[in-house]
């Protein structure tokens, strides 16, 4: 199965969403990603539920995005026992498919706590990213068995290709935003430094920066103390 079995009004709602994230329209972005799994989810003959897996290195797991909570019930499981079907996918393989989980031994803890907690008994699960600190998944859940068969497949690759882009989409704007609001607390903490000491503004940003190599600090958790130390001053 290709692109080619997505209906037309589906691959407009794709295209759609693509639009509104490619437009920068922020904060839009995490509601773009939750209309996007939607959409996925919509799309996915057989799939009852739908979501978004993101694990670090260091064993958190949290779901991005859930249609329902079985999702998250799913995501909490994987975090408590480090094992599932999703992390697999976004580590060690690109697509993970579980006919029925209840006859699918590979993680038998996260295995037991899903079919005493859920009903979820078919799992596809797409790598959409991993690097060096965090990965993504893109995962479809069905309460029947057998639920996903070969075009499934296909039609949840182009889903995790479009869910990877608007994650790298939301992390670009955090990561804007950071630095906006790191550079804008370092501007205040070099004012009020400049002002105290009588300094001009190279001078100022040179003392912060000796108190970080100082301290073994951040810059910017400097600047951000200063700022509200100043504020608590009667």
């Amino acid at each position: 199965m290709s692109s080619a079995h997505l209906s037309d009004a589906e691959l407009a709602a794709l295209a759609e969403s693509m639009r509104s994230l490619r437009s920068g329209d922020q904060p839009d972005v995490e509601l773009s990603l939750a209309e996007l799994t939607d959409a996925a989810l919509k799309a996915m003959p057989g799939a009852d539920y739908a979501g978004i897996t993101i694990a670090e290195r260091s064993g958190a797991v949290t779901s991005a995005s859930a249609t329902h909570s079985y999702v998250s019930v799913l995501d909490d499981l994987q975090h408590e026992h480090r094992e599932g079907p999703c992390l697999s996918a976004a580590w060690q393989q690109s697509v993970i498919h579980v006919r029925d989980l209840g006859a699918d031994f590979r993680w038998p803890r996260y295995r037991l706590g899903a079919i005493t907690q859920t009903p979820v008994r078919s799992l596809l699960c797409f790598q959409m990213f991993a690097d060096h600190k965090t990965m993504g998944a893109l995962n479809f859940y069905a309460d029947q068995p057998q639920a996903f068969d070969d075009g499934a497949v296909e039609i949840g690759v182009i889903y995790a290709t479009h869910a990877a882009l608007a994650w790298r989409l939301l992390r670009r704007d955090q990561e804007f935003r950071s630095a906006l609001a790191s550079r804008d607390i370092i501007g205040q903490a070099k004012g009020m430094v400049m002002e105290r000491f009588q300094i001009d503004a190279v001078q100022a940003f040179e003392l912060l920066k000796k108190l970080s190599q100082n301290s073994n600090t951040p810059l910017v958790q400097v600047a951000r103390q200063l700022v509200d130390a100043e504020r608590r001053r009667p």
